[in-house]
C-alpha cells in the first residue's frame, strides 16, 4: 500500500544504540507496527532485526547515524531524509524505500562537481525528484560493482557528491550507454544475483536491434502498418531488390545509434546508384555504376557491423529539411505505457538524420506540421503520433521478452500524413527528448520515480 513519506532523523548513537529505531506513536497505529518485540529494518538488500521505541512526540523515525551509514542512508545538514515506509506484519520486516540504483557508464572521481560528466545536472535532477517523492537514489557504474551481490559503491548526493557503501537496490535503471560494458560478466552477475537474491526489478536491462524490432513487430497485425519495409542485410538479392521496388532506401547499422552509420542509396536511372554516408560534418556522396559494385563496396562495413535496409520514405520537410519525431514513452505509477514528450527534430543543413548529434533542432510537433510540406491529414498529427507510440511501446514490450521501462520511438510522417516507425530506443537520450518549456524537474524523470515505487509497491 502506498503511504505518504516520513521524515528519517539520524541523531548521534550516544541518543540512539545501533540496534534501535525510534518511531512515532501516531505512525505506528496507522501502520499496525506492534509495540513489542524486534522487527527485521529493511532498506533494499539490507535487513538488521532492530527493536522499536515508541514515541508520542516523534512525527516520524529517528535512528543512529551509525546505523544509518551502515544501511547506506547519507543526510546532509540537517541530517533528515524523507522516505517511505511499509510493514509487512506477515514477515515483521519494516522496509523504508524504495532505493534505486541508476547504472551509469563511467564516473568522473577527479571531478567532484561532475562526477558524471554530461548527465552530472539530470542525476541532480533524480536526486532532487526523489527527495519530492520519498524515494532515495544512487549512481553506480560497472567499475564499482564488487563481488557481493549485498550491495556495491556506488555515488549519492547530500549538498555534494560522495561515494559510499550502498545495500543492492530495489530497483535498477539501466542507462548503461554500451553494450560492451552492459555484457560484462560482473554486471550479469550483479543482475542475476539481485534479481534472485532480493528480487530486485531492473528496467531497460538490455539494448533492442532494429532487426529484433522489426522482425518482432512484423508479427502484429495492428502494428504492421507502421512498419516500412525493412530487412537485414544478408546478401546482394535483398539489396537488388530493395532498390527494384524504392526510389531510395536506407542503411542502418542494427546496433547503431545517434545516426552513425547509416547510408542513403537513391537509384539515378541509366547513370546507377547514388550512396550517401552520414557523417558528423554532413554527408559524404559517392555513385557507382551497377548494384554489384555498390554492393562489393559495402562488403568491408558489413564485415564489422551488421546492416538493416529500409524503405526510403518521403519524410515531411522543412526547407528540404526532413523532419522526424521523437516519443519518449513511458510506464507510469500504475505500471501503463504513457508518452510523456513527443518533439519534432529537423534535420540540420547538409545532413539527412535528425539526431541532435547531427546538427539537427528540436520544435513543437504543431509548429513543425504547419511548417512542413504535408498535403493532408495535418490536424490531428500528434494525436496519431502519440497513439502509434503507445501501441508500438505496447507491441515491444508484448513481444521482446525483456522488462523496459521507458522507450524513445522515432516516428515520421511522409508528405500525405501517414505515420511510419522508423527505430525503437531502450536507453533514450536524456537530451534527445528535452520538452522544449522544462521546468526543474523534467516530468520524464517525475515518471521514472513514479513507476519505480509502482514496482516496489511504495
Amino acid at each position: 500500500m502506498r503511504k505518504s513519506k516520513i521524515i528519517v532523523q539520524l541523531t548521534e548513537s550516544t541518543v540512539l544504540p545501533e540496534d534501535a529505531i525510534m518511531l512515532g506513536e501516531s505512525i505506528m497505529k496507522a501502520r499496525k507496527i506492534p509495540r513489542s518485540g524486534p522487527v527485521i529494518l529493511k532498506f533494499g538488500a539490507y535487513r538488521q532485526h532492530v527493536k522499536i521505541i515508541p514515541s508520542p512526540k516523534t512525527n516520524g523515525m529517528r535512528m543512529s547515524g551509525t546505523l544509518a551509514a551502515r544501511m547506506g542512508i547519507h543526510a546532509g545538514h540537517p541530517s533528515r531524509v524523507g522516505l517511505r515506509l511499509q510493514y509487512d506484519a506477515d514477515t515483521g520486516t519494516l522496509a523504508l524505500g524504495p532505493l534505486i540504483g541508476v547504472l551509469v557508464s563511467r564516473d568522473y572521481p577527479d571531478a567532484p562537481e561532475k562526477p558524471f560528466g554530461s548527465i552530472t545536472m539530470f542525476c541532480r535532477e533524480l536526486v532532487e525528484a526523489c527527495k519530492a517523492q520519498g524515494a532515495y537514489v544512487f549512481f553506480f557504474t560497472p567499475d564499482l560493482i564488487g563481488d557481493n551481490a549485498e550491495g556495491t559503491e556506488g555515488w549519492v548526493y547530500s549538498g555534494k557528491w560522495q561515494r559510499v557503501w550502498l545495500p543492492a537496490p530495489d530497483v535498477i535503471n539501466n542507462r548503461l550507454t554500451s553494450r560492451r560494458l552492459e555484457n560484462k560478466p560482473n554486471v550479469q552477475q550483479f543482475i542475476a544475483e539481485t534479481k534472485h537474491a532480493y528480487g530486485t526489478s531492473i528496467f531497460n536491462e538490455k539494448f533492442l536491434d532494429k532487426t529484433e524490432v522489426f522482425d518482432a513487430l512484423q508479427k502484429n497485425n495492428d502494428l504492421r502498418r507502421y512498419l516500412p519495409e525493412s530487412h537485414q542485410l544478408r546478401n546482394i538479392a535483398i539489396l537488388k531488390a530493395m532498390c527494384s521496388r524504392y526510389s531510395s532506401v536506407f542503411l542502418k547499422p542494427v546496433r547503431g545509434s545517434l545516426g552513425k552509420g547509416i547510408i542513403r542509396i537513391s537509384r539515378l536511372g541509366a547513370d546507377g546508384y547514388q550512396a550517401m554516408h552520414a557523417t558528423s560534418a554532413g554527408y559524404r556522396r559517392q555513385t557507382y555504376p551497377t548494384i554489384a559494385k555498390l554492393y562489393a563496396s559495402l562488403a568491408s562495413k558489413m564485415k564489422m557491423s551488421r546492416y538493416q535496409i529500409q524503405q526510403g520514405l518521403h519524410l515531411i520537410e522543412i526547407g528540404k529539411r526532413p523532419v522526424d519525431f521523437r516519443a519518449l514513452a513511458q510506464k507510469n505509477a500504475a505500471g501503463k505505457w504513457m508518452v510523456t514528450s513527443i518533439v519534432a527534430r529537423t534535420a540540420g543543413e547538409q545532413h539527412f538524420v535528425s539526431n541532435l548529434a547531427r546538427g539537427g533542432t528540436l520544435s513543437p510537433v504543431g509548429v513543425a506540421v504547419a511548417k512542413a510540406n504535408i498535403s493532408k491529414n495535418s490536424q490531428d498529427a500528434a494525436l496519431r503520433l502519440r497513439q502509434a507510440a503507445l501501441h508500438i511501446a505496447q507491441g515491444v514490450d508484448d513481444s521482446i521478452p525483456a522488462h523496459f521501462g521507458e522507450l524513445g520511438i522515432d516516428l515520421a510522417l511522409d508528405a500525405n500524413g501517414k505515420v511510419w516507425l522508423l527505430e525503437v530506443n531502450s536507453k533514450p537520450s536524456k537530451n534527445d527528448n528535452t520538452p522544449l518549456n522544462e521546468g526543474k524537474i523534467r516530468p520524464s524523470v517525475r515518471m521514472m520515480i513514479q513507476y519505480s515505487r509502482h514496482l516496489t509497491g511504495f
